[in-house]
């Protein structure tokens, strides 16, 4: 089924940064943070485990408890589970996401996908966020790098654990909906071909994006589409180089990624808009996207995306990134 009737919006908040992704963020920044994002009307939260070892559920939870719950539509993901035991947040093998968390909580995490695993963190994701109930649940990362070859191994192991659990929690209205939450297509048009279990939608970071979007654009979405399973993007700056940053795929951006952005934004001032308006329309400018769930650190930025989301961009910017061929001819643009 669709979860646009459960989305307050198409713009929602993701909360990895709060997690201390790329940096250690002050307690009270991060909280001034959602709460910038909830005085400007955002409704819909997404986070996880993984975000700091359950700091970005923490610090998220803090503050949402202090409006009603039947007010805002909360997500968090399963896949990992978080320990009593410590680590060195930095020695973490990560795979791609290497380093990424490392001014996190030292709490160790584990991968696990199995049912009694599911059930458990979603108890222990409950109690960091400081609530009795969560609307969606994502199956986090299962076709990550760190996998290596055996990345079908965890995937069955979602399947026949996560997978089913989530689905009979929807069955007994415990959760809204479920899906996967990943960076790769390749296990999403696996669970299209499924008979069963059936998700309700995907949220994909960093794939369908100004910089990168052919594949999903050419195989995954129209399949989601027939399937009624919604996109909700997560990463639309593609980690930060599509909003002033440095990073692309979690990691320090490659020459070739930032001459293709700077190339996107010499087009952008000739056209008198900012890139991250283009960047923030075009994920949502696919009929199958539900909703996008940019990240943030500062305040001041919740009111860039909203400003971003309500931009005028000319159908000529558009035209001419076709032209450059720096997104694809097929991909759907805003209309004016």
């Amino acid at each position: 089924m669709s979860i646009t009737h459960l989305l307050p919006g198409r713009l929602g908040f993701g909360t990895a940064p709060l997690g201390n992704m790329f940096r250690a963020i002050p307690d009270e920044e991060a909280a001034a943070t959602v709460a910038a994002a909830w005085d400007q009307g955002i409704r819909y939260f997404d986070t996880a485990p993984f975000y700091g070892a359950g700091l970005s559920e923490i610090r998220l939870g803090d503050v949402l408890a202090q409006h009603p719950r039947d007010d805002y539509v909360l997500s968090t993901k399963v896949g990992r589970v978080v320990l009593d035991e410590t680590e060195d947040p930095a020695a973490r093998d990560l795979g791609e996401k290497g380093g990424l968390f490392e001014h996190g909580r030292p709490n160790k995490m584990v991968n696990d996908y199995t049912a009694d695993a599911t059930l458990r963190s979603i108890e222990d994701s409950l109690k960091r966020l400081r609530t009795d109930r969560l609307d969606i649940v994502w199956v986090h990362d299962v076709a990550q790098d760190f996998y290596g070859d055996e990345w079908l191994a965890a995937y069955e192991s979602a399947r026949t654990g996560a997978f089913r659990v989530l689905t009979r929690l929807r069955e007994e209205g415990v959760i809204k909906a479920w899906g996967l939450g990943v960076n790769r297509v390749e296990p999403l048009e696996l669970t299209l071909d499924l008979d069963e279990p059936r998700p309700d939608a995907f949220l994909l970071a960093g794939r369908y994006t100004l910089l990168d979007h052919d594949r999903a654009l050419q195989r995954l979405l129209p399949a989601a589409a027939g399937h009624d399973v919604d996109l909700v993007v997560g990463g639309p700056y593609s980690s930060g180089i599509l909003a002033g940053g440095a990073h692309f795929e979690y990691q320090k951006a490659p020459a070739e990624i930032v001459t293709k952005v700077e190339r996107i934004k010499a087009l952008a001032r000739q056209h008198s808009i900012a890139i991250k308006a283009a960047a923030l329309q075009f994920a949502l400018a696919h009929p199958a996207t539900a909703a996008a769930i940019p990240g943030a650190t500062r305040p001041s930025r919740i009111a860039e995306d909203l400003a971003a989301l309500d931009e005028k961009i000319p159908a000529a910017f558009w035209t001419a990134l076709r032209e450059e061929k720096l997104i694809s001819a097929d991909a759907p643009v805003p209309t004016a």
